[in-house]
């Protein structure tokens, strides 16, 4: 809890020069006030929006999807809490159109950031499917009173949630929950569950984490779990709603990811102080979107980060087929209704080649025609379910592949 509060503190401190710099940046940027385009002026502006923005709070984003297009025509989009749970909500962008379209479920990852981190995974998905998502709450938001939320809960969630939207649903996990995911639908399989979703799509995820170790694998495998737990773990301070609760905050896990590719980050820095001096407000704005919603953190549960730690990375047990969730074998090889595409990034980083991929060779009851997989040539791990790439490229794989399962 003192790091915690030490980490609040700091922020508290700095904010008077946010305001300062806030007060700076329309000052000057008011129309009437002489040289407001010298150069001085705009090195003076550029300086105050990076102050404002080092000091600042980043709180969690919104979709902000509010319409999307259906056959050509432009529809609205509403969202809606279809589902609650003490640590999630399964929202559905629900649209103004009778039109029937394959119902998804997206299950986000639960791994620092919000699901709003894959808004541009939702936008592109809603031309052609009816999208719902897994919307994880900041485990400092929930109140002690709720209980705890650990790996086999994650699992619990993700059957629940298949069991509400009902047969014929489609599953995509992104990143961290293809595990958990792959392992629901392998407990459901085994079960004969009606409601077994009809495909599965894993992107990014580390289903076998030797496969290809990447530095956060082998950071993972390199520490004690004691050593994580000693390290990283925290109590939720008593001014938040979830008071004393243990949790991997969201700054330590953003710092880990800043870390990872810090001279990126900086000259992204640089870039939109240059930006701003030049006048570029269109650059400018697309860096600010992009790190306000990856600045915008959620704490994990300490139970679940370090059973994530444990059974995924360090023990491996769904890759050696080891997995078991209150007392159920989870047996990937139990799917025979379930259709399986894996998407990798060529680039990626943090969930390499190989280690998605490696569903497959789990999934051995399937005929090798309810098999996929697509590897993109040159996207790293963002650049598979975000972006250019993934919207020109990937989605239409994905769709197709839906499609024929529906």
């Amino acid at each position: 809890m003192v790091a915690y509060q030490l980490y609040d503190l700091h922020h508290t401190m700095l904010r008077p020069f946010g305001w300062m710099a806030e007060l700076t940046r329309r000052t000057l940027h008011h129309p009437y006030l002489p040289g407001t385009h010298a150069p001085a002026a705009r090195l003076a502006l550029a300086g105050a929006a990076l102050v404002e923005r080092a000091t600042r709070r980043f709180p969690k984003p919104e979709f902000g999807l509010h319409e999307t297009t259906v056959n050509g025509e432009r529809v609205a989009v509403s969202e809606r809490v279809v589902l609650h749970k003490p640590f999630c909500n399964l929202l559905h962008f629900q649209k103004g159109t009778d039109v029937a379209q394959p119902r998804v479920l997206i299950v986000a990852p639960m791994s620092g950031h919000h699901a709003t981190l894959l808004r541009g995974t939702v936008e592109a998905m809603l031309h052609d499917h009816d999208v719902y998502i897994t919307d994880w709450i900041d485990a400092r938001l929930v109140p002690m009173t709720a209980g705890s939320f650990d790996f086999d809960d994650y699992i619990d969630y993700v059957i629940g949630f298949l069991h509400h939207l009902g047969p014929n649903t489609h599953v995509m996990a992104v990143c961290q929950p293809t595990v958990p995911t792959l392992a629901a639908v392998s407990l459901m399989a085994a079960a004969d569950d009606p409601m077994q979703p009809r495909s599965m799509v894993l992107m990014g995820g580390p289903i076998d984490p030797s496969a290809n170790p990447t530095a956060p694998v082998e950071l993972a495998m390199s520490r004690s779990l004691s050593w994580f737990e000693r390290s990283v773990i925290s109590r939720v301070p008593v001014y938040y709603p979830g008071a004393m609760r243990r949790v991997y905050p969201g700054f330590v896990q953003l710092t880990g990811f800043m870390s990872m590719n810090l001279d990126r980050h900086i000259n992204a820095h640089l870039a939109l102080f240059r930006d701003l001096v030049r006048g570029d407000g269109e650059s400018a704005a697309a860096h600010e979107r992009f790190y306000d919603e990856y600045l915008s953190v959620m704490d994990l549960t300490a139970e679940f980060y370090l059973q994530t730690i444990d059974k995924v990375f360090q023990r491996q047990l769904l890759a050696k087929g080891e997995l078991v969730s209150r007392g159920r074998k989870v047996e990937p090889s139990a799917i025979r209704k379930t259709a399986l595409m894996t998407v990798e990034g060529e680039l990626d980083d943090i969930s390499a080649p190989a280690q998605t991929v490696a569903a497959h060779r789990l999934c051995s009851g399937l005929p090798e025609s309810m098999h996929r997989n697509h590897l993109q040539e040159g996207a790293g791990h963002y650049g598979i379910f975000n972006g250019r790439r993934w919207r020109e490229q990937v989605m239409p794989k994905v769709r197709e592949f839906i499609r024929e399962r529906d």
